[in-house]
């Protein structure tokens, strides 16, 4: 793998007299790289219709594949490049998925069929799966302590602000261009990406430090995870909750470019749920501290409940066809809540896999994404033109979280309680 590296990019694989960065350029550096996921998604929501359509899809529903294929590629991805990073090298590791990222964009460019586009986008998601995840290892190659703290806040601003402006950015070039510029765009930032990344990042892992690549090591850590009620208990929490989100991507261009006729306005609406999701993250920081995973997590979760069957309520009662304005008073508050959970959940299933840490965080990370997917799918593809099925999707996933905790908790006594350790 290394000797492929290194014939593919021999000026870029070794470079020992580089030095590090200066922290705003890092910074930059790491922001872009994560960020691919959320462009790579968020990027062409409002062009979904018109690449099914040219592309031949068999229903309008199938367009929602476009996203869901990249969260199937970053499923498997995140089991690959963690335990690769460890053995081959943070930076061949990233390379590899830059280069897969690479190949599937040029063929989301090129498709002249739907399946070709859904390969495309496979590659995208399991290529991206490379520098977002190796990425966080790098970062704590380099920092520890309250310097990477500092680091991923400054990231996290990133996290925040991608999402919320990526669907507006996407209908702007639609504005001007045809929707296969969207696909160019996400090609340019992955060739910059890689190229800045190359010729400015040192390696941060040592070959003293490296450890051989294991199939044993992923079934072990698999094995610790649903073998603990905590750690399995959140981590199908967090698929859950994940499913939430997922089929809300899927169906938010239906929702709000066809069903309420918004046109361009689409991602001026994605964007206030976005926004709540990104201030949530933001606060938590605080509140975690203050109140503890655990409570920050119940007590989101009944908020996340009551609103939820709430507007499955209003859409039974109005046959799935509410107000805008009540919809968007549902949805934030909602997506409020999310941002609180994704943090807290992750952290409680990580909690009790200190001993296998990196590992670990691939699975619960690539399990979490294994469950929302089909879950997401089945809520995505029962659009009707009505809000309905996404509704009751929301409310019986919300129900079935909190029913995860109380089963994860309820079995706690037989473990020792994560956060009076903490």
């Amino acid at each position: 793998m290394q000797y492929l590296i290194d014939q593919v990019m021999p000026n870029m694989s070794t470079l020992p007299s580089q030095s590090s960065p200066r922290m705003g350029e890092f910074i930059a550096m790491m922001a872009l790289m994560t960020s691919l996921v959320a462009m790579s998604i968020d990027l062409m929501l409002p062009a979904l219709s018109s690449i099914g359509h040219e592309l031949g899809a068999p229903h309008a529903n199938a367009n929602q594949l476009v996203v869901t294929m990249v969260f199937v590629g970053l499923a498997i991805g995140q089991l690959l490049y963690g335990p690769l990073s460890d053995s081959i090298g943070r930076k061949a590791a990233i390379y590899l998925g830059f280069t897969v990222f690479i190949i599937g964009s040029v063929l989301t460019i090129i498709a002249i069929n739907f399946p070709m586009m859904l390969a495309g986008r496979l590659l995208q998601g399991l290529g991206v799966a490379g520098p977002r995840g190796v990425s966080m290892a790098l970062i704590r190659d380099r920092f520890s302590g309250r310097a990477m703290a500092r680091v991923m806040s400054f990231i996290m601003v990133v996290f925040i602000i991608v999402p919320i402006i990526a669907p507006a950015v996407g209908q702007a070039i639609l504005l001007v261009a045809a929707w296969r510029m969207l696909f160019v765009t996400l090609l340019v930032l992955g060739i910059v990406s890689l190229l800045w990344f190359g010729l400015r990042q040192p390696e941060t892992l040592p070959a003293a430090q490296r450890t051989p690549l294991s199939p044993q090591r992923i079934g072990r850590a698999f094995r610790e995870v649903v073998s603990h009620p905590i750690a399995l208990g959140y981590t199908l929490m967090a698929g859950v909750i994940s499913a939430i989100l997922q089929s809300y991507l899927s169906s938010a261009q239906q929702i709000f470019q066809e069903q309420y006729a918004l046109g361009t306005l689409f991602p001026l609406f994605f964007a206030g749920n976005a926004l709540a999701i990104g201030l949530a993250s933001f606060v938590n920081g605080r509140l975690v501290m203050r109140y503890g995973m655990r409570s920050l997590i119940g007590n989101a979760l009944l908020v996340l409940i009551g609103l939820t069957i709430t507007l499955a309520g209003i859409a039974v009662v109005t046959h799935g066809q509410p107000s805008l304005w009540v919809l968007m008073a549902a949805l934030m508050p909602s997506f409020f809540c999310l941002g609180i959970l994704f943090g807290n959940m992750n952290a409680m299933a990580m909690e009790p896999l200190g001993h296998v840490a990196g590992t670990g965080a691939a699975v619960v990370g690539s399990l979490s994404t294994f469950v929302a997917i089909p879950i997401a799918t089945i809520i995505g593809q029962a659009y009707n033109g009505t809000i309905t099925p996404l509704a009751l999707g929301f409310a019986v996933l919300a129900l079935s979280a909190f029913g995860l905790m109380r089963w994860a908790d309820g079995r706690q006594h037989r473990v020792v309680d994560p956060e009076s350790v903490a």
